[in-house]
């Protein structure tokens, strides 16, 4: 698995910086393309060949069930936001689902103060937990799956966050849910979402903010990256917004990025079953840490 994830990493090439405000991206391009189909979560639910429920009638904030009713994988991203329900969530891990399958997934709840049913099914808004939660929360997962075998994460940590972060961006909801952080910012969101923009045989992108390395996210083929550009844009800029100042300037060096990549390619390797068909894999040193499964997406 080493060998396969250094090829992968060795084989991107760097695009052209693009930013906006203190939110720089640096396009990630690749000739490499996964030979089998899947959709990605969205795509699956508008077509309705997905669905997710809670486990029971009785639930269970840490579990839900996906059923897979299409002869097609699905990919559903680490830190999607499903919507609905007793709570909304968010999921622990990428998962690609099998076909005409039903599994239990592991998720973390973004939604402390409900507990009823909203609607019979998860949908989606097509949100992704923002980036510095979702990396806090993958270092939780990390530490569960090395100890236990079992994608879980800590529960109260992402409450306390989830809270944290609404109060700064004065977004305070009865239930303290996530989503309405996003909904209170859509307007910035939006501006940055329109700062930038794809380019041929991008498979992924770097992300910094105010100059430092906020995250990468890189897939199996450029339309995974260009079905969830979006999505990954709208979870980093939220955290741009947060540590946004005006008139500061900040140096975007392209060094920080292969220094990363540098050290991603020969870290050492953890792997296990995944919750869904693939490996997962985890990555790990005192600079970085980095999880994919098997070698169609790789996050910081």
């Amino acid at each position: 698995m080493e060998k396969i994830i250094s090829t992968y990493f060795g084989a991107l090439k760097t695009g052209r910086q693009q930013s906006f405000k203190n939110l720089a991206i640096y396009p990630l391009l690749s000739d490499y393309k996964v030979i089998f189909d899947y959709l990605t979560l969205d795509e699956a639910l508008n077509q309705h060949t997905i669905e997710i429920h809670e486990i029971d009638k009785h639930g269970s904030v840490p579990e839900l069930k996906v059923v897979n009713k299409s002869s097609t994988r699905v990919l559903i991203l680490d830190g999607e936001e499903l919507v609905g329900a007793k709570q909304n969530r968010i999921v622990n891990t990428t998962i690609l689902v099998p076909a005409e399958a039903e599994i239990i997934i592991p998720v973390s709840c973004v939604e402390q103060g409900r507990w009823s049913d909203d609607a019979s099914v998860f949908s989606s808004k097509e949100r992704i937990m923002s980036s510095n939660m979702r990396a806090m929360k993958s270092q939780q997962v990390n530490f569960s799956v090395r100890d236990r075998g079992s994608f879980n994460s800590d529960q109260n940590a992402i409450w306390d966050e989830v809270s944290k972060k609404a109060r700064r961006r004065d977004a305070v909801s009865p239930s303290m849910a996530m989503g309405e952080i996003y909904e209170k910012e859509k307007p910035a969101i939006d501006q940055y979402i329109k700062g930038f923009n794809i380019i041929d045989s991008q498979v992924g992108a770097a992300f910094m903010i105010n100059g430092e390395m906020a995250g990468m996210d890189c897939f199996g083929k450029p339309e995974t990256f260009s079905a969830v550009f979006k999505k990954l844009i709208g979870s980093y800029a939220l955290d741009a917004i947060d540590f946004f100042k005006e008139g500061q300037e900040h140096k975007v060096l392209k060094s920080r990025l292969t220094g990363f990549i540098k050290n991603s390619s020969t870290a050492p390797v953890h792997t296990q079953k995944s919750v869904g068909e693939g490996m997962d894999c985890r990555l790990e040193t005192k600079k970085i840490f980095v999880k994919c499964l098997s070698v169609l997406l790789f996050s910081r």
